[in-house]
């Protein structure tokens, strides 16, 4: 009897240690697929506030409206936390032709200024166009450049099955290309759009200027605009281009990182952290990026509420201020946790896209990484994941990392992303409802995982 009572109390205890989380990941699935409000709140997000670019009166409206949201969800705590972000004003639509085309004559372009670039004025710029597919041939062309308006024309590797990874390495023309051609006397720069597709629309997105480098107009073009661009370039070396800009920053303005929070029962000084960019680029309606991801963090938190869960932890949904042009809200957050003396275990970011889950991506310890593939093997494969050991986080958890928190991304199938990214295409219309809902699961799942166990 003795014998039997302690085997009895070894097969008890084992199974407190390793217990099973899978009817309640089971519950916040279905509480997802069959009452998820992500896709009516992203609705209204898009359609009735719509593009948020920070430091404007949609941005506004969108801190308003997802703190009134959380609230109405009644969720413990909402709070406003004050960042200062940069103003950037897009002005009246850009203009660009070619002007002196063997081929065509006058033929007239369809640009867009890139994020923070200054503008061109009224008056415009006329100069001949250079091509260039990387930043050596810069280099190399050197004082060839001045006076001359720098056309960056590298394309997306289509063999990377990964589109984040072609992204990557068509990206930096975009960010320093006008900064690399100022500092040999260049007038403007046109920039092949930052995308693996072959379409007619241009991308735009953020550029950055290098101190004590002139600050030089920037534009985007779609892609088949630069091959048709680089095919009239191959047989007249004098080709012009007018473009005319009239961007420019309007220095700095209030806004804010907007917080819902659930406080934990048991380890109520330790933090999570959920959510995405509340801001967006001033084109389309940014849907994807990052409607997406702030709708899906805050249906984190409302599942909790929905299914009667009690976090252990603290649970925080963060809807960032200004990744897009400037990353004032993630560090803001950082700074606010740093003089608050909080502890963030973990921090999970969407900013992929509503696109359906295929995993998640991590940084931090071996050990960590190793609890998250773990779970992902054991809990997600049946729900269609199955990439948990890619390294990635966020841009916004990322000022995070340095207190040692855990930074995890969710991982949506990437081959429709780049698309509508940074484009006049990114809107609702373009966010499929279930794949939207089940990536809000797939967070919900892996958030209750790291608050019921820690990591």
């Amino acid at each position: 009897m003795k014998n039997t009572l302690i085997m009895l109390c070894t097969v008890l205890c084992t199974a407190v240690m390793a217990q099973d989380h899978s009817e309640a990941i089971q519950k916040i699935y279905q509480e997802q697929l069959n009452n998820s409000h992500a896709y009516e709140n992203l609705r209204y997000l898009t359609k009735e506030i719509g593009n948020r670019l920070s430091g404007s009166p949609r941005a506004a409206a969108a801190v308003e409206y997802t703190r009134q949201l959380m609230k109405g969800y009644g969720f413990d705590t909402v709070f406003l936390q004050p960042v200062m972000v940069p103003h950037w004003v897009r002005g009246k639509k850009e203009v660009a032709r070619i002007i002196n085309s063997n081929k065509l004559g006058t033929y007239a372009l369809n640009p867009i200024a890139l994020g923070n670039s200054v503008g061109t004025g009224s008056e415009g710029v006329v100069a001949e166009v250079v091509e260039v597919t990387n930043m050596q041939q810069v280099e190399d062309l050197g004082k060839a450049l001045e006076g001359k308006i720098v056309f960056f024309n590298l394309k997306a590797d289509l063999n990377l099955v990964n589109s984040f990874r072609a992204y990557g390495g068509t990206v930096i023309q975009r960010v320093w290309g006008a900064s690399e051609a100022a500092k040999y006397g260049a007038k403007a720069v046109i920039v092949r759009s930052a995308t693996n597709f072959q379409d007619d629309i241009p991308h735009t997105g953020t550029l950055r200027y290098k101190p004590n480098i002139a600050q030089i107009p920037a534009a985007a073009i779609s892609t088949n605009e630069a091959d048709m661009l680089s095919g009239l370039l191959q047989g007249q070396d004098d080709l012009k281009i007018y473009l005319e800009t009239n961007c420019g920053m309007q220095g700095e303005k209030l806004s804010y990182n907007v917080v819902g929070q659930l406080t934990g029962s048991e380890f109520p000084d330790e933090f999570i952290a959920v959510g995405g960019h509340l801001d967006s680029w001033d084109v389309g309606e940014g849907a994807h990026d990052d409607g997406a991801g702030c709708v899906q963090g805050i249906e984190v938190l409302r599942t909790y509420k929905a299914l009667g869960i009690q976090p252990k932890r603290t649970l925080r949904a963060v809807m960032w201020m200004n990744e897009e042009n400037g990353g004032a809200g993630g560090r803001g957050y950082a700074n606010y946790v740093e003089e608050h003396g909080e502890k963030h275990i973990a921090a999970m970011e969407s900013d992929r896209g509503g696109f359906v889950p295929r995993g998640f991506t991590s940084t931090g310890t071996d050990a960590q990484k190793a609890q998250l593939q773990s779970w992902g093997e054991k809990y997600f494969t049946q729900y269609e994941l199955h990439s948990f050991d890619q390294p990635g986080g966020g841009a916004d958890i990322g000022p995070l990392a340095p207190q040692g928190t855990f930074l995890i991304g969710l991982l949506p199938d990437s081959q429709r992303y780049f698309k509508y990214h940074h484009t006049a295409a990114d809107v609702f219309e373009n966010v499929n409802q279930r794949e939207l809902v089940l990536g809000a699961a797939a967070m919900t799942a892996m958030i209750y995982l790291v608050d019921q166990e820690g990591i």
